[in-house]
């Protein structure tokens, strides 16, 4: 396969170039390094996986990693066609597909996570910490061998974590619904895809919040149901711990929460607290820029202790509730057992 093609090939997919480190190396015409991706790119190009034919005009390798990641979508009847591609990053795009047969909605959205190898996680570990290793069907990842391959960051070990991250966004999304919060509705996951509601028309996908300009009344109102989620993730043991207004949808006049991959645990994660309160902050700075009056550091304090949680000692108690008294009393309790 060309170089140069593969090269720009990803620069069409996120419009910026590869990192110097993930670009093959050659001598002469021979290849001295090539990547991962496109080992499976050269080994796997001949398979069509049939039937499968889909409007989206996609690149070369791309057309390849749909076929690869949204085949077996394809064969369970949960879409019938990809349309187009309505987000991309350096961590996974989104395109908005036809269901098929097993879904009960028209579109859906399949999240297609880019070759582990060209993913750009520069911090993810602060997430990861607490957190158990997930299987595709979200159960605990128990196998000797591929616990000692984590351990040893194999390359089988990183494919290991790499689905652990995937599964950890398809198992929150399915909690955080059932729930009763606003996040898609969840479908089916695959090695390298999740599928799940898709949040717009077939003209155009749902902007996401930070585009967006409110009237005060919609913006208040939407501010309480922001928090109203927040609550739901605490009371199930979830920070999201990137949230801001980019990663919420807006789409007549509803919201819906995405990309949970890096979902915290409250008390496993010794940074719980600090994630917290960046997510709450990064929230209240777009609300306040609508007109919402909100003190982050009291919100955040007064949510966590909410539920319970041991709250940190950085966090001034002038930012509790001083007509609360329990929330006061919990606080003092908690630094007295620090």
């Amino acid at each position: 396969m060309d170089t140069k093609k593969y090269i720009e090939i990803f620069d069409e997919l996120d419009n910026e170039d590869l990192a110097d480190d993930r670009k093959p190396r050659t001598s002469g015409k021979h290849p001295k390094k090539i990547s991962l991706a496109e080992r499976l790119f050269v080994s796997k190009q001949d398979d069509s996986l049939g039937s499968f034919k889909f409007t989206y005009k996609a690149a070369r390798f791309e057309e390849w990693w749909l076929l690869d990641s949204l085949g077996k979508f394809y064969e369970h009847k949960w879409i019938s066609d990809v349309l187009r591609r309505v987000k991309g990053g350096k961590e996974a795009s989104v395109y908005q597909c036809r269901a098929g047969d097993a879904v009960d909605s028209p579109l859906v959205a399949a999240k297609v996570y880019r070759p582990r190898s060209l993913r750009n996680l520069k911090n993810d570990q602060q997430y990861r910490t607490g957190r158990i290793e997930l299987d595709s069907d979200g159960q605990r990842v128990k196998g000797e061998r591929a616990l000692k391959a984590i351990m040893q960051r194999t390359q089988y070990g990183e494919e290991v974590r790499h689905q652990s991250w995937i599964s950890y966004e398809f198992q929150t999304l399915k909690t955080l619904y059932d729930a009763g919060a606003d996040v898609p509705k969840p479908y089916a996951i695959e090695k390298n895809a999740i599928l799940m509601g898709y949040i717009g028309d077939l003209n155009n996908a749902a902007p996401a919040l930070h585009s967006v300009n409110l009237e005060l009344a919609q913006a208040k109102s939407l501010f309480e149901r922001v928090i109203h989620n927040l609550n739901i993730l605490l009371a199930n043991q979830r920070i999201h711990g990137d949230l801001s207004a980019y990663n919420i949808l807006y789409f007549d006049g509803k919201i819906s929460l995405i990309d949970f991959p890096q979902v915290v645990h409250p008390e496993l994660n010794p940074q719980g607290w600090s994630i917290f309160q960046r997510d709450v902050t990064r929230v209240c700075d777009y609300f306040s820029a609508q007109g919402v009056q909100c003190d982050p550091r009291k919100l955040a304090a007064d949510l966590w202790i909410a539920h319970g949680y041991k709250i940190g000692k950085d966090v001034d108690p002038q930012y509790l509730d001083a007509e609360n008294p329990s929330d006061r009393y919990a606080w003092e309790n908690q630094q007295k057992g620090k």
